[in-house]
């Protein structure tokens, strides 16, 4: 097993009583981090349940909470020893807040669950499990997990974090880092060495978000036009949401549109990139920015609709946005900055990073009092600028 960054916070929380939940989009690693923590359990005293099989949902949605248990019990876990209980994709018992609610503060019990809506486990949870778990949100690989992932060896990894330009660096994961934007970081994406078989990879992914993720988490029955309008979104992923315009163009109205973008935002298909800006009317009244959360992912849906630009900006905003709150700034005149990260540093992204291009990032983010500012290119340009950052060497 190819350890991922996440592992070390869950495995100091497996030694906490609260409830660990690990959440992210379908098929990002979730049910392999279960997998992990339970081999981490010194005993044997434990159960893995996959809420995927029909037999798990009907036993998990008797109304008896104590036969309940005496079935888990029958299935060989002893209530009167401390023991662990892994539940895997959640959302798809509704009533598993209450029982875990109800197990965890009858019975010595240390509950490992995952699910793929972060909607449902952030508010249900929040209703029912207060003060009883732990949150962890798994993204996509990061390049620095990319790298692990395919076993490259490269030693003092960590020293390039955040560096400006290194060529002897560049000149050794350039050719990983451009399949890293094409492909993005599913981890069995990743794993596959056949070009065609990573992009049916991709297709199957997205296929089984919309009929399994989209259709059990919502009342929306139209996959199709769902569907229709993640693709016009992929075409236009780096700017601002317009629903006006998108109403118009898919048919669906106005309030429907902005449901589907929550829903597709809330199962981690795409992020929201709001203003940055200290006036909360502006920051409501401004629209937001949409990304997707992986490249791979949007390269499957969008294809030649989408420029290597873009595509490359929206590979630094999936880099980024595990990282902290993420942000954009622009003037009423357009003027803009790409990115803010946590109020405090101004980052611009651009394929080949000039000269100039880090001048007019100085005055604009002195603008907006920011002093920290980081311009991010994915090719060395003519000039020889070296006070950029290598795509590469975020993470």
């Amino acid at each position: 097993m190819i350890l991922r960054d996440l592992f070390v916070d869950l495995k100091k929380h497996l030694a906490q009583k609260q409830v660990t939940v690990i959440t992210g989009m379908r098929r990002v690693g979730k049910s392999t981090s279960l997998r992990y923590l339970l081999d981490q359990v010194n005993h044997s005293n434990k159960l893995y349940l996959d809420c995927e099989r029909i037999e798990v949902r009907i036993l998990l949605n008797r109304p008896h909470y104590e036969g309940i248990a005496e079935e888990l019990q029958l299935q060989g876990l002893d209530f009167t020893k401390p023991c662990v209980i892994a539940l895997d994709e959640i959302q798809l018992v509704e009533s598993l807040p209450s029982l875990i609610k109800y197990l965890y503060d009858t019975y010595s019990i240390k509950f490992l669950v995952t699910g793929s809506s972060s909607y449902y486990l952030k508010n249900r949870f929040s209703e029912s499990l207060a003060g009883r778990k732990q949150i962890f949100e798994m993204f996509p690989l990061s390049f620095k997990e990319f790298l692990r992932f395919k076993k490259t060896d490269v030693r003092k990894i960590e020293s390039y974090s955040w560096k400006s330009f290194s060529e002897p660096w560049y000149n050794r994961c350039r050719k990983l880092y451009e399949e890293f934007i094409l492909f993005g970081g599913f981890p069995e994406v990743v794993l596959e060495p056949k070009i065609e078989n990573k992009k049916a990879l991709l297709k199957d992914i997205i296929d089984s978000y919309v009929e399994l993720d989209i259709k059990l988490l919502s009342d929306y029955s139209a996959s199709e036009e769902l569907y229709k309008l993640v693709l016009l979104l992929a075409a236009r992923a780096g700017n601002k949401i317009d629903y006006t315009k998108l109403a118009s163009v898919t048919g669906i109205n106005r309030q429907k549109v902005a449901a589907y973008i929550n829903l597709l935002e809330y199962t981690y298909l795409i992020y929201q990139i709001r203003p940055f800006t200290h006036n909360l009317d502006k920051e409501i009244s401004q629209q937001a920015k949409l990304y997707f959360s992986d490249t791979g992912i949007l390269n499957s849906l969008a294809g030649s609709q989408l420029s290597s630009g873009q595509l490359f900006e929206n590979a630094i905003a999936s880099q980024l946005y595990p990282m902290g709150e993420l942000r954009y700034y622009q003037k009423k005149t357009g003027q803009e900055i790409d990115f803010i990260l946590d109020g405090k540093t101004a980052i611009e992204v651009k394929e080949s990073a000039l000269q100039n291009d880090y001048k007019v990032l100085q005055q604009r983010a002195v603008n907006i009092s920011l002093t920290d500012m980081k311009l991010v290119g994915r090719y060395p340009a003519k000039s020889s600028l070296k006070n950029f950052i290598w795509g590469g060497n975020i993470f």
